[in-house]
């Protein structure tokens, strides 16, 4: 039977903390849109918005103009700097850059990391590092070249105990995102544009990221949800929501079934 989150009471009472890990394709869209969002629950009363802080340690190159949010003029200047610079200067905000790479070692103290990364090393080192700080909500974004997903789910802290409530993140339920030993091994970078759209589509990003932002909206606007991801193909016009709903779950082998111990002596 299909339930309701809902959102964490604490978060509509205070600034919500939001770390953006990776400013390129999706990231670069995201930032954009959450400065909507701010703007928007502000003006509904919520008492502090958004403070974000976004980490990527790349800079821009001439194939990401085009695809992603960034102008000629921004080649060679760090991605993260660009965004957040441009968005506190047109929207009044303190928004933060953090020019370096997310380490899994580390301890990632947030409300909300979205994850707008594109291998698995990075994702892991998200959803450790959100762990080791205590937890909190993951939102993972990810795409081919003309499909992709988005995740919401809660990282509990790596000393709370199982709770059957929590709802479940992109590592429960599509483990292998998670999996460095699955990661491929051409992680070249593109030389050009065209170079770029081959690999994905112009306006896939985009699209992964309007559900991103919406889920985002429905959960700050109203405090619940019914859905907590969506699964996207522009390249047939098809959308899949994934409801908060167990049989939903398991159907990605989520929870793992226990294992079973045999007890000494009764072995078959």
């Amino acid at each position: 039977m299909m339930a309701i989150h809902h959102l964490v009471p604490e978060l509509l009472t205070r600034e919500v903390r939001v770390t953006v890990i990776g400013a390129g394709g999706s990231g670069s869209q995201m930032l954009m849109g959450l400065a909507q969002l701010h703007t928007a629950m502000l003006a509904l009363g919520h008492p502090g918005g958004l403070d974000v802080t976004v980490v990527d340690a790349d800079q821009v190159s001439e194939a990401n103009v085009g695809r992603q949010m960034f102008y000629p003029s921004d080649v060679g200047l760090s991605k993260a700097s660009v965004l957040v610079n441009r968005i506190n200067m047109a929207m009044g905000t303190g928004w933060k850059a953090q020019m370096r790479r997310l380490t899994a070692s580390e301890s990632l103290r947030t409300d909300l990391a979205i994850g707008c990364v594109d291998n698995r090393l990075a994702r892991k080192a998200i959803l450790e590092s959100v762990g080791r700080a205590g937890g909190g909500y993951w939102l993972d974004l990810g795409n081919r070249l003309h499909d992709g997903q988005v995740i919401l789910g809660v990282v509990p802290a790596r000393w709370a105990k199982p709770d059957a409530n929590r709802l479940p993140h992109a590592g429960d339920l599509l483990p292998e995102i998670v999996d460095g030993s699955q990661e491929a091994e051409d992680d070249t970078p593109s030389c050009s544009l065209a170079d770029a759209l081959d690999k994905q589509s112009l306006f896939v990003n985009r699209g992964v990221s309007l559900y991103a932002l919406n889920l985002l909206w429905e959960l700050f606007r109203y405090g619940q949800i019914t859905y907590h991801g969506v699964f996207v193909n522009l390249k047939n016009a098809r959308t899949t929501p994934l409801p908060v709903d167990p049989a939903a779950w398991s159907r990605f082998g989520y929870p793992k079934p226990a294992r079973s111990r045999k007890r000494k002596g009764q072995g078959r």
